[in-house]
């Protein structure tokens, strides 16, 4: 059984565009309705607090400039933390190319996780 859901999907927009708009987890909500209804900084943290269907959750964000990757982190058991692993790549001849994985839940569908997943791709396209 597959633990993790991978998916790339190709844009026209710059990688440094997509790579500033991924960076503000504040936008998660826009392309990811489905993980966060609304996402805003914690006073004086370095950390997130995140809403879904009422019910609130820290959320860690480690971004490496280098390297153009983005992790949305949250506990998912004392002690461990998953959540959704994204990198931009450069696109030869311009643009970019988005490539992000996420966990597949004990018990899970990998076809509802890649159906999630390709419609949080699909939705970062049209921004």
């Amino acid at each position: 059984m597959s633990r993790t859901v991978t998916l790339a999907i190709e844009l026209e927009a710059a990688e440094d565009a997509i790579f500033d708009l991924l960076r503000d987890p504040r936008n998660i909500p826009r392309w990811a309705p489905n993980f966060a209804d609304a996402v805003d900084p914690e006073p004086g943290a370095s950390k997130y607090l995140a809403v879904k269907a009422g019910q609130a959750f820290a959320l860690r964000v480690v971004v490496e400039p280098k390297v153009r990757s983005v992790d949305y982190l949250r506990e998912i058991a004392p002690g461990r933390e998953g959540g959704a692993f994204l990198r931009v790549l450069p696109r030869p001849g311009g643009g970019s190319v988005v490539v992000m994985t996420i966990p597949t839940p004990p018990g899970g569908d990998p076809e509802s996780a890649r159906r999630v997943l390709r419609d949080e791709l699909d939705r970062l396209a049209t921004l």
